[in-house]
């Protein structure tokens, strides 16, 4: 039986959902034991040695002399890209959290964005450059928070004041992304102390979508989901494979972003314009019934032309890029969320056949049907 240590935080939903994902794979191709203390992680290192493990997944903040002298099969799951560069990694896309994230924002019609990360976290300056980068694509400034220089351990009330005195400054209505749902209840906080509302001033949107913090906040928080369980299926693979002979290389296990799930903190169209806001909230209400650009110009009391024109100067689109958009993610949560068979979704869309909804489905996403539920549900 092989002796795996986890060295993974299970505080938050990112170390437990990867836990979940090698116990699932240890199930299908173990046994293994697992060494996993209920204490801090740091606290668990100077009995390893003892137990004489076979191989280890573990966070890179736990990399020190002692393990590295064990020499077995160790994969990190990281947090910045220092880290011996020999040993393979679970590492976190975060320019694809940031393409999303903006893209929801945009969806929602916002033309003002900012971002609430925590500054000298590697991880969190990414997905700030990224987020700044889409929104510039798309022809709209970010406004970035900068926290105290050189503290990693801040004073909580301070942090508070300091994030209120920013939002002052931020032009309203503002589409919000923080560096996770943690930062995300945080300004929640502020926003109750300076009196912004939630999604009317400020549209929260957090990542890792962790159902305890994100319920816990008033209003409830909108999250990007990630595919870490599937990581975690993944890291234990490669272990299983380092264990038969294969050679740590630096490979790379990519944790990527499966879909927004929208809650109470973003739930709002912040479009000026009426008559696109009413056909938004059309497209929206009816993205299971086959639809035409007419029939959304029919609730609006404009022209198509006109319609289309205002389309475009206001959320960057065609009426027909909208219509589409948004059943292709009424699509994905489907194949993602359920195990219904691709020919009832298809029927669910009053689409003729199956490779109709397909090519739909690929010029949005960039992939089939099928390949989409086997990259975003859990194997």
């Amino acid at each position: 039986m092989r002796r795996v240590v986890l060295l993974v935080e299970t505080s938050r939903e990112f170390g437990r959902q990867l836990i979940m994902g090698i116990a699932r794979y240890a199930r299908l191709h173990g046994p293994w034991s697992f060494y996993k203390e209920p204490i801090g992680l740091k606290s668990s290192i100077p009995h390893l040695t003892r137990w004489r493990p076979d191989g280890i997944i573990m966070r890179d903040s736990m990399i020190n002399k002692e393990l590295l002298k064990l020499n077995i099969p160790t994969v990190l799951a990281i947090h910045s890209s220092d880290y011996p560069k020999n040993l393979p990694v679970i590492r976190t896309d975060s320019r694809a959290i940031a393409k999303m994230a903006s893209g929801h924002l945009v969806q929602k019609g916002f033309t003002r964005f900012a971002y609430c990360g925590m500054d000298g976290y590697e991880w969190s300056d990414e997905r700030k450059k990224h987020f700044a980068a889409f929104n510039s694509e798309a022809g709209f400034q970010t406004h970035e928070y900068a926290g105290p220089k050189g503290r990693k351990v801040k004073d909580w009330e301070e942090e508070q004041k300091r994030i209120g005195e920013w939002l002052k400054t931020v032009p309203k209505p503002v589409g919000l992304m923080t560096c996770n749902d943690d930062q995300a209840q945080h300004v929640l906080e502020v926003c109750k102390r300076t009196g912004f509302r939630v999604p009317e001033d400020v549209a929260v949107l957090g990542v890792d979508n962790d159902p305890m913090i994100c319920e816990i906040g008033d209003p409830p928080i909108s999250s990007i989901a990630l595919n870490v369980e599937s990581a975690g299926y993944e890291a234990a693979r490669l272990l299983g494979e380092l264990f038969r002979g294969r050679k740590m290389r630096g490979q790379q296990i990519l944790v990527t972003p499966t879909h927004v799930v929208q809650r109470q903190s973003t739930d709002i169209l912040a479009v000026s314009d009426p008559e696109v806001a009413a056909a938004m909230r059309y497209i929206r209400a009816n993205a299971k019934n086959k639809m035409l650009v007419m029939d959304v110009v029919r609730q609006t009391r404009v022209s198509r032309r006109t319609l289309e024109q205002r389309f475009k100067k206001t959320v960057h689109k065609s009426v027909y890029d909208e219509i589409r958009q948004v059943r292709v993610e009424w699509i994905s949560r489907l194949l993602m969320e359920t195990d219904l068979p691709i020919s009832q979704i298809t029927s669910l869309f009053n689409f003729t056949d199956v490779e109709h909804i397909s090519r739909y489905f690929r010029k949005e996403k960039g992939m089939g049907l099928r390949e989409f539920r086997k990259l975003h549900q859990p194997k």
